[in-house]
């Protein structure tokens, strides 16, 4: 079933109206008709909706079944991410989407391969919200993650502490049983920081100011993994854990 995600809450009636790229994917691509059913997700619900009516500019969604299914995580992770090629920041975002993810930004470091230019920013930051809404369509979730800007470390380091728990993935890092011990910790609502290096890995004052912090060093395992790969890793373990163990998961 086809999922969208509306601009604006449904009318007193029940009625969304759907524009844009949407509505042309639903009247020239899907060549949808009346009656026809699909999901439309607004401020985190989804709806069970049919077609009511397709004109020349908009299509009309009827709501037959309210609050249709939940697909979000009992917890908000953020996941901050070392800024890697763009190739590999698409693949992130579209991933981590998939998994779960409730908000992505891209992270400048000191052995950041690439570098991004000031005036580049908004149409790559632009690009990555459009994958991101794509991947979320796809998974069916209630929601779009939200793709920021990239940040400085220093400006990641003071938005860190406003998190519950806040993860390193290190390769230096040690052994499982931390790693358990942290996911342990998480209970429902938690708002969940995840920082992974990029493709030249973690300078090792990067790392001393996380740990002066108190954040939580973990490992992903015995094997180096690529950026993209810790990343995509750690979401998926958090996604199993609280799944799993919180109220509000799906298994």
């Amino acid at each position: 079933m086809f999922n969208f995600f509306a601009k604006e809450n449904a009318d007193p009636n029940g009625r969304f109206y759907i524009t844009d790229t949407d509505y042309n994917h639903i009247k020239n691509v899907l060549r949808m008709k009346q009656g026809d059913e699909f999901l439309v997700s607004f401020d985190g619900k989804s709806h069970l909706c049919t077609l009511d009516e397709l004109d020349d500019c908009q299509a009309v969604a009827k709501i037959i079944e309210e609050n249709y299914q939940s697909t979000e995580l009992p917890i908000f992770i953020h996941l901050f991410q070392g800024l890697p090629k763009a190739d590999k920041m698409e693949l992130i975002i579209q991933k981590c989407t998939e998994l779960g993810i409730s908000e992505i930004t891209p992270v400048e470091m000191n052995r950041c391969v690439v570098k991004l230019e000031e005036k580049k920013k908004k149409s790559k930051t632009e690009r990555w919200q459009s994958i991101a809404e794509s991947a979320a369509k796809q998974s069916k979730r209630n929601l779009v993650p939200k793709v920021n800007a990239p940040l400085s470390f220093a400006n990641v380091m003071k938005a860190a502490e406003d998190f519950d728990i806040f993860l390193v993935p290190y390769e230096n890092e040690k052994g499982m049983k931390a790693t358990a011990d942290c996911l342990s910790k998480i209970k429902n609502g938690m708002k969940i920081g995840v920082l992974i290096g990029p493709e030249g890995g973690f300078d090792e004052k990067e790392i001393d100011l996380c740990r002066e912090k108190g954040f939580d060093a973990i490992s992903l395992g015995a094997r180096i993994l690529r950026t993209e790969t810790a990343a995509i890793t750690s979401i998926s373990m958090l996604m199993l854990y609280s799944e799993m163990n919180l109220d509000g998961g799906q298994l």
